[in-house]
Parts: structure tokens; C-alpha cells; sequence
């Protein structure tokens, strides 16, 4: 690809995202959508009923119970309603102090409960919880059409935006007052009446079909498990892994025998481990079928292309020619031809890296006295053998040196030490929503107390798969208040009594999942809206990876590599291999991230008139179109799984990950030329970057720290997509 552009593609659209996703109440619960209705259930028993006397306002879950949820949010709707409407009724003329301000403050009691219960939907939810956001969903989508497509409201803030350059604002003030503006109009402010009916008719719906999509999601889960009788067939697990697998098998009442839990995205890392050819098959086609009502199983096909139309239709009425370019426009990208040009202009790169993948995955098949052909439930079995060929590496033998606590405490809390100067005090006093909930105080290098952070690492039947960063409390100057939050991963729990050995994907995960962690932690802005994580889609993903590459920076990986039994570091020569292998396979796994985001555009790209009527069909069509339709490499997601597309945060922006890894490779190259691991250069950092929040321009922060705009060199040699003496000629 030319490098001309992808920084032409990068560099495209500077409009900041809005402070919350549209019709989605956990982004941004302080103004979360709801309707008005009164409930005499709501008293001062309730743990919402005032912010919590614990640390920080931390979530007091000793006390809160799931019967508390619904009266908390009856009464946080209507008393958020009241507060709205007292601002559009305010007779005096508009100013920031009495409309965008006091937009600010409402909602205290919906924030509040709407930060735990969304929490809970995706990390611990139960019947009960699936029942409440069944209920509350709707009101929530009302509500929120309530102030978007209410006339006084609107006038007040457009007569504000009309005047913006005479109000004496500051940076953070006059970005606000935009994307409040923006917000308005994209829900529907400047419709007719006729349209604004419909528009509430389509996110009314739209919840609903979320919630389903969600509730489905974490059945499908369980479903998918793939149950097994016969050890013999899970030839090539480790000893750990079989006694996981039992113990798993044991605790839904299958006694005997063993069950492998199917992971979120298509490629499931076990195939790397099974021996057994028919059993890889097997794995892999329980995790390709999820969702498509293969012998009887849960269907979600139909919600997929209700929600597709949806969106379209919606869109339309909003003026747009399809839901990608509602969806991009407020983004650092600012139009699907931009994304495309970019995902597009990298495919033939990635196919000629993938192919020589292929190529050497077919030798190691010969190798190995076999003649099949390479299928997808083969790659990573292959994979594996080539990569323990080329690089002398055996997971199982670099596995006991990333064992959990050494990995947080001397890896992840280590790096965010030498960068930032804060350190992790682990307490116990705090009550969680789960006995393997962990909790530290995060203090900074003054000793001050800036943050709580919780940390949810094992998967479970009540958690939906991936792994992801939310908060509890957000940091705001106006209201006092300083961050809460919480990383939630799907690390498999070892068979009782045994370490918990992470596999390298799960080491990276975990220094991901702190760089969003410290994004909200280091927060320093005065408007809750615009605090923390609250930034477009596709700048969001920069400081979580950003973080990832401290996973391999030599001197963080020797301190937190070390064997769960003796304590000796991972030798040196086993740690220049585990680095040099980080490029391998890079062109597979490049190949099903862009297949995927792919997908994701192709079906926002539709219009309402040409909705397929067959989801299998309209996927194989969309990679083909884009020559990514390579049977042994399947996209991550396949339609029926992408949980970042259907409920709605990712939905036509799945392509942010790369975009953002552009910024976070460009940034971690101009770190390493500034001194590297230090704590001047990650000041620097803190302060430019993850104090910020949305409170700037996105390419106004990242230029603020880099002192320019990206270049995509760092990110091709982070994928391993050229060679650096061929650089000079993109």
C-alpha cells in the first residue's frame, strides 16, 4: 500500500466522536436515555438511593441486590427528566452556564445505577438482570429521544452553537457545546414531526433487538461447548489444560467427561493443542455455526437482518446514503471511502505475507507425513508446529513463566510504574460482584490516592466473551469525582489449586485492557461528558495499544517472565526467541482482522432496499468482493458472532483497531527514540494524551504529544508487512 494513502485516509476527518454512542445508556449514563414515570418503591434503603460512602464512591455490592436496579432506575428517570425539562422551560436566554452546564448535572441517579447494572449485563448477569434490561431497555430509548427530539432543548443549544465564536469559551468548554450540538442533530433534532415518529419507533425497536442479540449471544455460549468422552481425543492438551476441561465438564453436571467452551471469536486458540484432526473440525465448526440454528440450536439470523435494515432505514431519514456514513462521519476517518481505502490498500500486502504463511504450513503438513488439505481447523495446529520449528518455542514451556500475579504486579503494574510513577496497592476490604474479583488502590508518585481499579480476569458462564475496560465512577472537576474502573478479561480458570498459566495473547490482553485502564484513570478534564475514554472510536483504541508493545520491551519482559515454581526468569535465549516470534503469523492475523472489518462495512453499506434475505450468503459475497474469502483463513467474526457490530458500539467501526494502531506504533517508535521506558517521556505522555480525554481534537492531542502527524512505517514493521529496507519505496 501506498503510504500516501493511508496517511491521506488516516489523516481524513478531524470531527470528535460523541461523548456517548447513540442509544447506548452505559457509555455515557449521566444522560441516558428514559421516560418519566413515578415509583413509590424507591426510598433510602436503596444502595443508589445517594452515592456510596465507600472509597471513591465504589460500588457498595455487599448491599445492593438485583431488586434494587428497577426502582433505581424508575426514580433516576424521572427525576433526570425533570432536570431536563427545567432547563429547555428556563425563561432566561441561553447561556453555557444555564444549558450546556446544567446539562452536565442531571442524571446523578441514572449515572449511578445505569454504570452498575450495564456493568453487570456484561460481566455477571443472570435471568433476573436479562429480565430488568428487557424493561428498562425501552424507557432508556425513549428517554433518550426525549432530549434529543425536544424543540425548547434544541433551540437553546443551537442559539448557543450559532453563537460560538463570541461565547469566550475555552478549548474544553467550546468542545462540548459542539458535540452536545452534534448529538441533537444526529438523533434527529432537524427532522419533521412525521420523521422524529418514526425515528423513536426505530430506536424503541432497536433496543430491543440488542438486548435480544445480547441475551442470545451469552446462551450461544454455553451451547457451543463442545463436550467430549474420551481423553484420548484431547491428545496434545497439556496435563493443566485436560484437568481444566474436566473440572469445567464436572460443573454443569457432566460428570466423567471433558468440555472445551467455544471463545468469542472464530479462531479458538485450543486448535493449536488437539492431536486429533476430526476433533480440531469439530471444535472449529461449533464456533463457525454459532448463532445459525444448526440442529436446532439458537438462531440470530434474523435479528442480524432486522437490525441491518434498521439501521439503514434510519440512516436514510437522517439523510445519509447508508449507516457507515452516519456511523463514521463523526470519527477520525470521517467516510467509509477512507476506511476503505485504507483496509483495501493493505489486503494485497496481507495476502502476499498470508500465502507465504500458507506455504509453510503446507510443508510442515508434508513434514509431517500428512496429505490433507490446509483447512481452517488446521492453521493453527500447523501454525504452531511451524512457529516451534522456526523459533525452537513450545507454549508449554514458555506458559509456566507467565503465570497471573507476576504478570500484573512485575508486568503491567511494573511498566505503568516506570512510565507514569503510579503504583498498585492491592485491599481487601472492598466488597466485589464476584469472589474472584480483585481490587487495588492506585496511587500516584506523590502517593496521592487517583483511582480505584478493579480487575475481573476469569471467564465464566454469567460473562459474554472478550475482554474489555468500563468504569464505576467517571472523573469529573465539576463534580468532584475521580475515576472508578474496572478491566474485565476471559482468562480460562485453572483446575483448582493449580497457578493460573496465561498464554501470551492473554499477556497482551492484559497490558491492552490497562492502557484503556489508565485512559480513564489519568483523566484530568472538568466536564464529565469528555472525560476519560469518551473520544471517537477510532482514537479509542490508541492508548490501550499503545500499552501492548510493553509486553515485549525487554526489560518489563524479563522482569515479569519468571517460572511460577523456581522464580527463574525466562532465559535470555528463550526470551530473544519469544520476541523474534511476535512477527510470525502476523499475515493470518492481519488477514482475518481486515476479513472481518470488512464484513462489518459491507453490511452498513446497505440501503433498506437491498437487505439480503440470506446472512450466510451476503457474507461469503462481501469477502469475496474484497478477495479475502480464503477458506482456510475465515474472518475473526463471522456475521452471526460479531458482538463489536450487532448490539451497537462497534457497528461500522470495527476498522478501528488498525486505524488506532497506526497512531499507537507511530507513538511507541517516538517513545523508544525519546529514552524508552522512562518516566520523563511517559509524563509527557500522561499529560498530552490520557489526561485529555475528549476535551481536544483528537489529531490536535496526538500532535501534541508526537509533535506531527502519524506515518504508517512503524505500523507495517509492527505487522511484519515489509521488510524495513523496502520501506522507502510505499
Amino acid at each position: 500500500m501506498k503510504r500516501s494513502l493511508l496517511t491521506a485516509a488516516l489523516l481524513t476527518g478531524a470531527l470528535a466522536g460523541s461523548a456517548f454512542a447513540y442509544a447506548n445508556p452505559s457509555a455515557n449514563p449521566a444522560t441516558a436515555p428514559a421516560t418519566v414515570m413515578h415509583t413509590d418503591e424507591f426510598n433510602e434503603s436503596n444502595p443508589f438511593y445517594a452515592p456510596s460512602t465507600l472509597s471513591m464512591q465504589a460500588p457498595d455490592f455487599a448491599a445492593i441486590q438485583t431488586g434494587h436496579y428497577l426502582p433505581a432506575f424508575k426514580e433516576g428517570i424521572n427525576r433526570a427528566a425533570a432536570e431536563i425539562q427545567a432547563i429547555a422551560e428556563n425563561s432566561a436566554a441561553p447561556t453555557f452556564v444555564n444549558t450546556v452546564e446544567a446539562m452536565e448535572h442531571t442524571g446523578e441517579l441514572l449515572g449511578r445505577v445505569s454504570r452498575v447494572f450495564f456493568n453487570m449485563t456484561s460481566a455477571h448477569t443472570n435471568e433476573d438482570i436479562q429480565a430488568i434490561q428487557r424493561e428498562v431497555s425501552p424507557m432508556l430509548s425513549a428517554h433518550n429521544d426525549n432530549i434529543y427530539l425536544n424543540p425548547a432543548l434544541f433551540n437553546r443549544f443551537r442559539t448557543l452553537h450559532d453563537n460560538i465564536e463570541n461565547l469566550g469559551l475555552n478549548t474544553e468548554q467550546e468542545m462540548l457545546l459542539k458535540r452536545y450540538y452534534r448529538n441533537f442533530v444526529r438523533a434527529g433534532a432537524l427532522l419533521t414531526d412525521e420523521q422524529q415518529t418514526r425515528i423513536r419507533e426505530i430506536n424503541e425497536r432497536m433496543s430491543a433487538l440488542s438486548t435480544e442479540w445480547s441475551s442470545s449471544q451469552l446462551a450461544i455460549t454455553r451451547e457451543s461447548a463442545v463436550l467430549v468422552d474420551d481423553v484420548a481425543l484431547l491428545e496434545g492438551m497439556s496435563d493443566g489444560q485436560i484437568a481444566a476441561a474436566a473440572e469445567a465438564a464436572r460443573n454443569r453436571g457432566e460428570e466423567g467427561q471433558y468440555l472445551l467452551n467455544i471463545t468469542n471469536t472464530t479462531r479458538q486458540p485450543i486448535l493449536t493443542s488437539l492431536d486429533n484432526r476430526e476433533m480440531r473440525q469439530r471444535v472449529f465448526e461449533a464456533s463457525v455455526n454459532r448463532g445459525l440454528g444448526v440442529d436446532g440450536a439458537i438462531d440470530v439470523r434474523p435479528i442480524v437482518l432486522e437490525i441491518a435494515a434498521l439501521r439503514a432505514e434510519r440512516a436514510q431519514i437522517m439523510g445519509y446514503n447508508n449507516f457507515a456514513e452516519f456511523a463514521i462521519e463523526p470519527n477520525m476517518a470521517g467516510t467509509p471511502d477512507a476506511v476503505l481505502d485504507m483496509l483495501t490498500g493493505m489486503v494485497p500486502a496481507i495476502k502476499v505475507n498470508t500465502e507465504r504463511e500458507a506455504g509453510q504450513i503446507r510443508e510442515m503438513i508434508a513434514e509431517m507425513g500428512h496429505d490433507h488439505e490446509l483447512m481452517p481447523w488446521d492453521w493453527e495446529y500447523y501454525a504452531e508446529k511451524v512457529r516451534q520449528k522456526l523459533y525452537d518455542i513450545d507454549e508449554d514451556e514458555v506458559k509456566p513463566y507467565f503465570e497471573l500475579n507476576s504478570v500484573l504486579d512485575n508486568g503491567v503494574f511494573y511498566t505503568m510504574n516506570r512510565l507514569y510513577g503510579i503504583t498498585f496497592e492491592e485491599r481487601f476490604d472492598l466488597p466485589v460482584y464476584h469472589e474472584s474479583v480483585r481490587v487495588w488502590d492506585v496511587l500516584d508518585h506523590n502517593g496521592e490516592q487517583i483511582a480505584l481499579f478493579y480487575g475481573d480476569f476469569y471467564a465464566r458462564d454469567s460473562k459474554r466473551g472478550g475482554a474489555w475496560m468500563s468504569s464505576y465512577v467517571g472523573q469529573s472537576g465539576m463534580n468532584g469525582t475521580k475515576p472508578v474502573v474496572v478491566n474485565v478479561l476471559n482468562i480460562p480458570p485453572p483446575a483448582d489449586g493449580d497457578p493460573t498459566l496465561v498464554s501470551f495473547d492473554n499477556v497482551v490482553t492484559l497490558f491492552h485492557e490497562m492502557g484503556h485502564g489508565v485512559h480513564g484513570m489519568f483523566s484530568d478534564v472538568y466536564y464529565p461528558s469528555v472525560a476519560g475514554t469518551a473520544t471517537p472510536r477510532d482514537f479509542v483504541e490508541f492508548p490501550s495499544t499503545f500499552e501492548e508493545d510493553w509486553a515485549v520491551h525487554p526489560e518489563v519482559l524479563s522482569n515479569y517472565a519468571r517460572h511460577y515454581q523456581t522464580g527463574e526468569l525466562l532465559p535470555r535465549e528463550l526470551l530473544d526467541r519469544v520476541i523474534a516470534a511476535q512477527a510470525f503469523n502476523q499475515g493470518f492475523d492481519t488477514f482475518e482482522y481486515v476479513a472481518a472489518s470488512l464484513l462489518d462495512l459491507e453490511w452498513h453499506m446497505l440501503t433498506p432496499d437491498n437487505i439480503p434475505a440470506d446472512v450466510q450468503a451476503f457474507e461469503a459475497e462481501a469477502l469475496g468482493k474484497f478477495g479475502v474469502d480464503w477458506d482456510f483463513v475465515p474472518p475473526r467474526y463471522t456475521t452471526t458472532i460479531f458482538n463489536h457490530v450487532w448490539p451497537g458500539g462497534y457497528s461500522a467501526n470495527y476498522y478501528a483497531y488498525i486505524w488506532s494502531e497506526i497512531l499507537a506504533a507511530d507513538a511507541y517508535a517516538y517513545v523508544q527514540e525519546q529514552g524508552g521506558l522512562s518516566l520523563d517521556v511517559g509524563l509527557r505522555y500522561r499529560d498530552t494524551v490520557l489526561s485529555r480525554g475528549g476535551s481536544m481534537e483528537p489529531m490536535e492531542i496526538y500532535k501534541n504529544f508526537r509533535g506531527q502527524e502519524p506515518t504508517v512505517d512503524a505500523l507495517l514493521r509492527r505487522r511484519g508487512l515489509v521488510a524495513p529496507e523496502t520501506e522507502a519505496g510505499l
